[in-house]
């Protein structure tokens, strides 16, 4: 196959891939995807939304929950243009520049969205060991800080992605396997030896997810630690409580993300259905259940939706 020199890339197409062998059914499989987007972005936008008009919100926790929300929004943002494209026009094709874009924003927010998730468990972890210090150690200054330096961290590491790939030569068999731009489907397309895209991406990965989700334990571990030191079983239930929201969203954001992990791996041979339903549900379902969990059990998020709501109604 001949390759495509780089000075031709701008006129280069992608072709993305649908729901293998349910192409018959995208019309029916729109409504469920398109819903899951609808909870997702809004659900999400409500929390920030709640977070910003309450002042009884601005505190650590929230705020986190508040930037956890915005990279959910995010990834949500980054994936519908092509998904909602394939399932509701058939639109398979995307221009090469706007596939490296897509994936610059996707693996960016789902960096972010780690980032963010190891800061809260730092800040939970705060909030048990020294509670009377609490607000004094999280300011409003170096939560801001700590929201910029995990943005910047993941822009500079997924930068050279792009700048690579677009770097590489390309055949005319440029076919994705989902309906999504991601780096591991990009490095299988060009004609070229991609050993330097392989080991920087797995670095990349090592040094985000890998590290935070290390961080993460550790964090527990002392979590678990200082909750072992209170001497009522009252008082262990209510410090592990607090946290009881954020093990549930690293779960439902970790555990995907390893089964996704685990599959590629090791079950290269299964059906290409099978490999598609584990990057959407790694990719659609922590946006659409972290508001819902969040909602559900914390209370003062609960009512500044509700308030949110109630003054949107007035408007009205």
């Amino acid at each position: 196959m001949k390759a495509e020199s780089n000075e031709s890339l701008d006129l280069l197409s992608v072709f993305l891939t649908g729901i293998p062998g349910l192409e018959a059914q995208h019309g029916w499989l729109s409504i469920p995807f398109f819903t899951m987007y609808i909870v997702a972005i809004v659900g999400n936008s409500l929390i920030m939304a709640a977070v910003q008009a309450d002042p009884a919100l601005h505190e650590p926790m929230y705020l986190f929950l508040s930037m956890l929300a915005a990279t959910e929004v995010g990834v949500s943002v980054s994936t519908l243009p092509t998904v909602m494209g394939i399932l509701w026009f058939d639109a398979f094709q995307i221009d090469f520049d706007g596939c490296l874009a897509q994936m610059f924003f996707i693996h960016t927010f789902s960096c972010m969205e780690s980032g963010v998730l190891l800061a809260m468990s730092y800040d939970r972890f705060v909030a048990i060991y020294n509670p009377l210090r609490y607000t004094a150690i999280l300011t409003l200054p170096r939560i801001v800080s700590l929201g910029l330096v995990i943005t910047l961290k993941s822009v500079t590491l997924m930068a050279p992605l792009p700048v690579l790939l677009r770097l590489l030569p390309y055949c005319h068999t440029n076919i994705l396997s989902h309906s999504y731009c991601l780096h591991s489907d990009l490095i299988q397309l060009p004609c070229a030896d991609t050993k330097l895209n392989s080991i920087l991406g797995l670095a990349i990965v090592l040094a985000t997810f890998g590290l935070d989700s290390l961080l993460i334990v550790v964090s527990y571990m002392l979590i678990i630690y200082t909750v072992l030191g209170i001497a009522s079983g009252e008082g262990w239930w209510k410090a592990l409580n607090t946290c009881v929201s954020h093990i549930c969203a690293v779960l439902v954001y970790y555990v995907p993300m390893i089964g996704v992990s685990v599959m590629h791996r090791t079950a290269k041979h299964a059906s290409p259905l099978a490999h598609t339903l584990m990057s959407s549900i790694y990719l659609f379902v922590p946006p659409v259940l972290n508001p819902i969990i969040y909602s559900v059990k914390t209370k003062p998020i609960q009512q500044g939706i509700v308030t949110v709501l109630s003054c949107k109604r007035e408007l009205l």
